[in-house]
């Protein structure tokens, strides 16, 4: 299951020696929704290899702020506390699965 991120949790995760990958979304976004499924999926998938997070926007502006995300969905994918690649908008499950193997 991706994890609740929020400032606090975020700096240990990005302390830690696994890659991250945080999905920025809000509860009314509807290609965020759809990608949501796949997120989840994808948690599972690479459990113990990568870690995988959702922010909501609304929650946590100062990290949208931070990360200069101004649409949702956008995923950020990130090696070594540097974020590495970036999807904006909704992708395939594929296409995830190919930015996240590139981080291992």
């Amino acid at each position: 299951m991706a994890l609740q991120i929020d400032s606090d949790n975020l700096k240990e995760l990005l302390a830690g020696e696994k890659p991250v990958v945080l999905d920025f979304w809000a509860t009314w976004c509807a290609p965020c929704r759809m990608i949501s499924p796949i997120i989840e999926e994808l948690a599972q998938q690479f459990e113990g290899q990568v870690v995988i997070g959702k922010v909501d926007v609304e929650e946590n502006e100062d990290l949208a702020v931070e990360y200069g995300v101004r649409n949702v969905p956008t995923i950020l994918f990130i090696k070594n506390g540097e974020v590495v690649d970036k999807q904006v908008g909704a992708a395939s499950k594929s296409a995830f699965e190919e930015k996240i193997k590139a981080l291992l």
